[in-house]
């Protein structure tokens, strides 16, 4: 991870539990990209940045984030990502690349896992899909998740929901 990376998280992101969101959708990213045989650094900086301006700008994210990005210099592949994981919602910029689709299909994801791992006796690592996709069904639980989307990135990315599950645990497991 680029130290401009992590001084942009820290300059725009104070929330701990935000910052902690980010570092999971960078790993499960990172976990990715090397499955696919893609640039981790640029993958895991994408994950990691994705909700840059969130915390401050949460009417307008991910759109505001876009000219500190290119003030940073992240070129318009990596922005598309982010402008894409919040398509057709806030933005009108598609998921294209498979930067976009896995960034979109790690989002929701990790929130839900997050918030499972936390139930449970010795955290992420004591976590199995068949609890999470149990947890899906429960609407009360980490309420703020959005469940249609966790099934439209699996989806989107081609993989069956329960091993995109357990890839993300993996992921998250080694952080």
């Amino acid at each position: 991870m680029s130290e401009k990376a992590v001084q942009l998280l820290e300059k725009y992101i104070e929330n701990e539990n935000l910052r902690s969101h980010c570092r999971h959708v960078s790993a499960c990213m990172m976990y990715y990209a090397e499955k696919l045989g893609e640039d981790k650094e640029v993958w895991g900086e994408a994950g990691l940045l994705h909700d840059l301006d969130w915390e401050k700008f949460p009417d307008t994210h991910p759109n505001t984030a876009v000219p500190i990005l290119e003030e940073a210099g992240y070129g318009k592949e990596f922005i598309d990502a982010i402008l894409g994981h919040a398509y057709p919602d806030r933005t009108n910029v598609p998921r294209e690349s498979l930067m976009a689709k896995y960034l979109f299909a790690c989002d929701e994801i990790t929130g839900l896992v997050h918030a499972y791992s936390l139930m449970k006796e010795g955290g992420i690592k004591n976590v199995e899909p068949k609890g999470v996709i149990k947890k899906m069904k429960d609407k009360a639980f980490a309420r703020n998740v959005n469940r249609d989307d966790i099934k439209k990135g699996a989806e989107e990315i081609g993989i069956d929901l329960h091993e995109h599950i357990r890839n993300i645990i993996n992921a998250m497991s080694a952080i």
